[in-house]
């Protein structure tokens, strides 16, 4: 017989075969070990379970976020550059009403905001003009042989509600602002769900037995509306505001008031009522400003880019926020620089610089920028209708341009100087060639707002063509 040791030695030996393994019929390994009590088993079946459960969890979030980051891939992504207060942040309302209309009640906040905000703006420069260098009576309603000083001080007294009002709300919009003419709201911070109506907020919404609302009348707090208080001292703002010795001192006083942004005193009337809804003028004309980058995403609903996706970064506009543009400038199709055709008015930062002055020397750092040697830019015009309103008011261009010189003070000929002004930058100071995208809009004329699609869609196409080497 042979031994083990002989058959190892055979190397024409082999074993006899074995056949392979079924997995269908060996048991799968539990995990199990063989001391496991029936409470230890159930522990390790939902732990384990619990473990399945999450790892699915996570599978459909990074499967979510892939879907997120193609979505985003395929959109159109723009960067909006321009100063602060040129109309950069309401070209969601012309591109997506629907999905706006849902912010119509916070709007309507923000103007009565600012509403407030002129009206202390008139009682001050009355009080410089009535009381200068004095402290505020111990009696509000102290005599005085002044009929503009007894009514400053009645008004002053009825309308002192709206600044306490004023105050509850920026402590949820803006907790280190003390005055809604200096409001700045920190992007993301989601300042806009602060004011909607919920019930877990200042804000109550309408109960079921009461008539449906709109959304821009949705109940308040009487701690955190101001309605009441307008329409309840409605009468003595309308004096206050026609009174001929008030338009007389701010004219001496506050000669930019009107100009300012946010301006609504002469809408007073149909803003001070109770059943009082923003138009869409109104929440064009509202004035907020933000810090810091947001971004708006949105479906358009209509016109030929319908259910076109949109991202857009909306950065900061004031001097002290141009330096962080730089990271924004990647991955973008466009960008579109908005210039507002105000050549009468200053930078609110520094009074001294003009805005359109302002916004040609930004131009130009924006063409010559390295990092955007192939990008597309499309300047827009914008606020249209300040210039008309302004040229037709008698206001001389070369009173603030001296090089304007005697050309034709009309809106064609103004418009065509500082378009060729832009042009002549953009030809001078750009890295490579590049196609000179203009248009004029008007930030009130949302029809008109259309053209700012026409713009982007020519400048993508032109940069896929360039990209395939075509042009």
């Amino acid at each position: 017989m042979r031994t083990s040791k002989d058959k190892s030695k055979d190397k024409n030996y082999s074993p006899p075969f074995s056949p392979p393994l079924n997995p269908f019929e060996e048991a799968r390994w539990s995990g199990a070990p063989e001391s496991e009590t029936e409470e230890e088993e159930q522990v390790r079946i939902q732990a384990s379970q619990q473990a399945i459960n999450t790892s699915r969890e996570i599978d459909q979030f990074l499967q979510e976020g892939k879907k997120v980051m193609e979505r985003r891939r395929r959109a159109v992504k723009i960067l909006l550059l321009g100063q602060s207060e040129s109309g950069k942040v309401h070209f969601q309302l012309a591109f997506a009403p629907k999905h706006f209309e849902k912010e119509r009640s916070v709007w309507k906040i923000v103007i009565q905001l600012n509403v407030i905000g002129s009206i202390k703006t008139i009682l001050e420069a009355l009080k410089e003009e009535y009381e200068p260098g004095s402290t505020y009576p111990a009696t509000p309603t102290d005599a005085s042989p002044n009929p503009p000083l007894r009514a400053l001080r009645r008004w002053r007294l009825g309308l002192s509600p709206l600044f306490f009002i004023e105050a509850n709300l920026l402590k949820i919009l803006a907790p280190e602002c003390t005055d809604s003419r200096d409001i700045i709201v920190r992007a993301g911070s989601g300042w806009k769900t602060l004011l909607h109506s919920t019930s877990d907020d200042p804000f109550l919404q309408s109960s079921e037995n009461s008539p449906r609302r709109r959304r821009s009348q949705a109940a308040l707090s009487l701690e955190h509306d101001p309605t009441s208080v307008l329409v309840a001292q409605r009468a003595d703002i309308i004096s206050m505001w026609n009174m001929a010795e008030t338009q007389e001192v701010l004219q001496r006083r506050r000669p930019q008031f009107r100009d300012s942004p946010g301006f609504f005193m002469d809408d007073i009337a149909r803003i001070a009522a109770d059943d009082y809804a923003p138009t869409d003028y109104d929440i064009i004309r509202a004035r907020i400003r933000t810090m810091g980058v947001e971004e708006h995403q949105f479906v358009v609903e209509r016109g030929p880019d319908m259910s076109v996706e949109y991202y857009i970064a909306d950065v900061g506009g004031t001097r002290n926020q141009r330096a962080s543009w730089a990271p924004f400038f990647d991955d973008v199709q466009a960008i579109l620089f908005l210039a507002p055709l105000a050549f009468n008015q200053t930078l609110e930062e520094d009074v001294r610089v003009n805005r359109l002055e302002d916004s040609l020397h930004l131009w130009r750092d924006i063409c010559q920028n390295k990092l955007l040697a192939n990008a597309n830019l499309v300047l827009f015009f914008n606020k249209k209708d300040v210039l008309i309103a302004t040229l037709k008011a008698g206001v001389r261009v070369s009173k603030y341009v001296p090089t304007y010189g005697d050309l034709p003070n009309d809106v064609p000929s103004v418009t065509k100087y500082f378009k060729d002004k832009f042009r002549a930058y953009h030809k001078k100071y750009s890295p490579e060639p590049r196609p000179f995208f203009c248009y004029e809009t008007s930030a009130i004329d949302i029809k008109s707002m259309s053209v700012l699609l026409a713009g982007v869609r020519e400048s993508v196409l032109r940069q896929h063509l360039r990209a395939g080497e075509m042009i």
